[in-house]
């Protein structure tokens, strides 16, 4: 490796082995630093502790979407039934569908150890804390050591937070439901969240009673009528939402199942009572920054833990920030990913490319999946003004779900649960600031589009290209109805 500065122990020092702390080590290994990568993973109340690679790999990402894609496999009977295929209602097994994920998350922990050994980075299983600007210090089997890093990058990510009520640790959070031996049964989930209901959709489609307590709105942050969608379509599907309560206590019983007490907001009386067998949390996340000793590199952090940072770097000049810790910034695995890499090639490689946090797609994995670049229309109508912004949309049902009608849990067909829709600033040759999409298949629908609103695509760009026929993505090249019509925007055909 070639030496930097010897003055240090190492070029580089990464404090968190999630994503983006990968991403930054490896690619400034290969830029010929010395770097060295700490990882520490602080079990949850329940005993829940898992290996390298951080939130997205282990409890967050990859099983969760490895779950979802279960629960299509499960509503997706109902059409195989409708096509042709004759079978009998199907088992589902917890146990199973756990093991094979595990297993896989296990290959990626030991594959990311395997491939730092070849990039010749050191690491550390252990909890690192500054003991000055340039120095951090760790316990390991029972020794106190210390190193120092020329540069150093913090990627610790965030934790769940779950509010102070009494019985609080009778709560899982998804740092416990990828790892939990035992099936859920009837559940709560509390917050309305992209992760609590990402949750509660594959959990009712794995057939489990399923119920989410809403404080306020689903989705906040999302475009309203997406949002409104999606809590739409998981009603119908069998998902119970209580709109407008908190939680107030949880009390474990005799036989084990917890009782929940909630609080209805509209009338602020503790009137709701019902008992689960498991309770899962998703208020909110905190950036898992405490313990660090920030003090003593002399760092500071807003309120939830986290640092504000320019370009990443924090307010000592070596220290930089990525992923979850960063205020203001999206809470993306690939922002933190990129963010790092493109770190990583400014301090080791010359570069000078920065990292880009404006129109970063993303897509929320409901059982009616939604993806989404840019502005939301609220936003877009704050931000320009009502008067300057045009939407464009329709409303439809999926080939595949249209031919075997898919049924709601009510008896009646589900019809035109899809939208496509998006959000023109008329000031500007109708140039796309908002895109969104709800119905299958929307994180491939959407990366495919990112790149054009990345580009400043415009309206008459999209009307220009030719759509791939029969998909859901060729919607986007026919849109022709606008809000502002007033006109239907159901379709009815092909």
């Amino acid at each position: 490796k070639l030496i930097m500065n010897v003055a240090y122990d190492f070029d580089l020092v990464v404090v968190g082995g999630g994503s983006g702390g990968l991403a930054c080590a490896k690619a400034a290994a290969d830029a010929g630093a010395r770097v060295c990568l700490f990882d520490f993973v602080k079990p949850t109340v329940h005993g829940t502790k898992w290996g390298l690679g951080g939130t997205c790999v282990n409890v967050g990402c990859i099983p969760k979407k490895l779950m979802h894609y279960t629960s299509i496999l499960g509503a997706q009977f109902h059409d195989a039934s409708k096509l042709g295929w004759e079978m009998k209602e199907p088992d589902f097994s917890w146990d199973t569908m756990l093991t094979t994920i595990n297993n896989y998350i296990r290959s990626l922990n030991w594959n990311y150890r395997l491939d730092l050994g070849k990039k010749q980075v050191k690491y550390i299983n252990a909890l690192a804390k500054f003991t000055d600007t340039h120095t951090l210090q760790y316990e390991k089997q029972g020794e106190t050591s210390t190193i120092t890093g020329h540069y150093i990058v913090l990627a610790v990510g965030g934790r769940p937070s779950i509010p102070e009520i009494p019985g609080r640790d009778l709560a899982i959070t998804s740092d416990d439901i990828f790892w939990q031996k035992s099936p859920p049964g009837k559940s709560l989930l509390i917050g309305a969240s992209y992760i609590s209901l990402e949750t509660a959709g594959f959990l009712c489609e794995m057939k489990y009673d399923t119920t989410v307590m809403v404080r306020s709105i689903l989705l906040r942050g999302f475009d309203r009528e997406c949002a409104d969608l999606i809590g739409n379509y998981m009603e119908q599907t069998g998902v119970k939402f209580i709109n407008r309560h908190v939680p107030v206590s949880l009390e474990k019983m005799p036989d084990g199942k917890i009782k929940v007490i909630g609080k209805n907001l509209e009338t602020g009386n503790d009137e709701y009572s019902d008992i689960f067998d498991t309770v899962f949390v998703a208020t909110g996340r905190k950036a898992d920054t405490k313990g660090l000793n920030l003090e003593a590199a002399g760092l500071q952090t807003t309120a939830n833990g986290k640092l504000i940072v320019e370009n990443e770097r924090t307010t000592v000049d070596h220290i930089f920030a990525i992923g979850d810790i960063v205020e203001g910034k999206p809470e993306l695995t690939p922002v933190a990913v990129q963010a790092g890499t493109l770190l990583a090639g400014r301090l080791f490689k010359g570069s000078t490319v920065q990292m880009d946090y404006q129109n970063i797609p993303t897509t929320v994995f409901t059982p009616i999946e939604y993806g989404s670049i840019g502005l939301s229309e609220e936003d877009a109508n704050d931000k320009l003004g009502p008067e300057n912004v045009e939407v464009y949309h329709t409303k439809f049902t999926a080939l595949e779900q249209a031919a075997t009608h898919r049924m709601g849990i009510n008896g009646e067909e589900i019809t035109n649960p899809s939208l496509t829709k998006i959000i023109c600033d008329k000031n500007h040759q109708e140039r796309v600031i908002g895109f969104h999409y709800v119905g299958p298949n929307a994180g491939e629908v959407t990366q495919g589009f990112a790149l054009a609103i990345k580009l400043g695509a415009t309206k008459a760009d999209f009307d220009n290209v030719v759509g791939i026929h029969p998909t859901t993505a060729e919607t986007f090249t026919t849109l022709n109805v606008t809000k502002s019509s007033g006109v239907d925007a159901d379709a009815g055909g092909c």
